[in-house]
């Protein structure tokens, strides 16, 4: 039996909705089922009236309910104790960030913390993004930094969860600039030559945006996927070497521009062809007045004063609102 699954039952009796939970746990619904299943058939018996609508519980899934809460809580409060045991970790804020911004865009934001906060000591965990998101859901991270696109929100419960926005992102289409400067592949192509792409392994976020954004473009675009991966850098990479065009995040080409080694892939009569993102810092909302239940549920945490600290200068550097956006419309 895996812990996971208590959280996944806990949350089903609290939504009573399968297909909201499951974005919730940020799984697919299906797969959300079957890890219901999976504890059922641990437990050796329904704890789900499926002959309702919405869900509700058998007098058995009832009982494992309060079980479950009381185990969860247990296990936070051992992990909690575990790890305070540890003091010289606590200075230390730890960031789940995807790869990407990872190499990109936190580097050059901690260098501006220091500037306008102080200094800090940090940990970077570095993952894809469903595994960064997993990261902050499960309480193994302070903050999540990622990426925000309106087409493709998390699904963050907003009662659980706050975000603050640390900047923008333009993601675009590039390509090695030639002897003269232009660019060695320009889009659109034709359909009898089309044009070599690096593209982002599939699931990739960023690829979901590329995706969209040419779908989006009114332009048929002529291209051949030669290359594939889920991180920006080795698109980056294989773009320098002139393999292909590639869209990349501006921050992480700011180099290669001034430098003129790379150049946009877009033709000067084309319409814009690029992406806005926010890049969003996000943590669990700390305990507050009704900290003892929301803590059964694991909706709320007692932070580090450190990351404490950090998220209030955060705050108070941005006008923007804290709830917003945590959640999809």
């Amino acid at each position: 039996m895996e812990t996971k699954w208590l959280e996944d039952f806990v949350s089903l009796a609290e939504t009573r909705s399968f297909s909201r939970s499951a974005q919730l746990r940020h799984v697919t619904q299906p797969a959300f089922s079957r890890r219901i299943q999976s504890l059922e058939a641990w437990a050796g018996t329904d704890l789900v009236d499926r002959s309702s609508y919405p869900t509700r519980l058998t007098p058995a899934g009832e009982t494992l309910y309060d079980q479950s809460l009381e185990v969860l809580q247990a296990l936070q409060s051992t992990r909690a104790m575990l790890r305070g045991h540890s003091s010289a970790g606590q200075d230390f804020i730890e960031f789940a960030v995807p790869h990407t911004l990872a190499f990109t865009f936190f580097p050059a934001w901690v260098t501006s913390l220091r500037q306008d906060f102080g200094s800090i000591k940090s940990r970077l965990i570095a993952l894809n993004v469903h595994d960064a998101v997993m990261r902050l859901v499960e309480g193994s991270c302070d903050l999540l930094i990622a990426y925000h696109h309106e087409a493709q929100p998390f699904q963050f419960d907003s009662t659980r969860y706050e975000m603050v926005s640390l900047g923008e992102e333009i993601v675009a289409p590039y390509s090695r600039a030639d002897a003269n400067g232009l660019p060695q592949f320009q889009l659109p192509g034709r359909l009898d030559a089309p044009l070599p792409y690096l593209g982002y392994a599939p699931g990739a976020y960023l690829g979901l945006v590329v995706e969209m954004m040419l779908k989006d473009a009114g332009v048929a675009m002529h291209l051949e996927r030669v290359y594939e991966t889920d991180m920006a850098e080795g698109l980056k990479a294989m773009a320098l070497e002139g393999h292909g065009i590639a869209f990349l995040p501006q921050s992480a080409i700011r180099k290669e521009l001034r430098a003129k080694k790379l150049v946009s892939a877009a033709a000067p009569h084309m319409p814009a062809l690029q992406a806005k993102m926010e890049i969003r810092a996000y943590r669990e909302r700390p305990t507050g007045k009704e900290g003892a239940r929301e803590g059964q549920r694991g909706a709320g945490k007692t932070h580090k004063s450190a990351a404490q600290a950090l998220w209030a200068h955060l705050v108070s550097g941005t006008r923007a609102d804290t709830t917003a956006g945590t959640i999809a419309p």
